[in-house]
């Protein structure tokens, strides 16, 4: 995944974690990083939506949660904890009579995928 206005800073021994977050709140969020030197990474989080960024190890999203004109720093989750993780589903047979069956999809989840809504990915 590309972010295109400041990539992930990238060493040759750690590999970027693909990661997600879900803002289950009824509040406008801003997730930030800030505890990756060199590195500056705030998105804005909007109720139900889903946030897929890349990160590296070590790193840490801070979710500040936004009234009028203020925002409270309301959790710092480490990245890790967003990883998403692959699920395949059991495969299924395709009919001897013609039909065509399914193919098997991926579905993404992580511990704090709990709400069902769109997905609004980082670039």
């Amino acid at each position: 995944m590309s972010q295109i206005l400041d990539p992930v800073p990238v060493d040759g021994s750690a590999t970027p974690l693909l990661c997600c977050y879900v803002n289950a709140t009824s509040k406008i969020q801003v997730a930030r990083i800030t505890n990756v030197s060199n590195w500056y990474f705030e998105r804005v989080v909007f109720p139900g939506q889903r946030l897929l960024f890349e990160a590296v190890p070590g790193s840490q999203l801070e979710i500040h949660t936004g009234m009028m004109a203020s925002a409270i720093l309301s959790d710092r989750i480490a990245c890790e904890q967003l990883v998403v993780q692959e699920q395949h589903p059991e495969p299924s047979l395709v009919g001897l009579e013609g039909g065509s069956g399914s193919t098997p999809t991926a579905t993404l989840t992580t511990p704090y995928d709990v709400a069902t809504a769109g997905l609004m990915v980082a670039k």
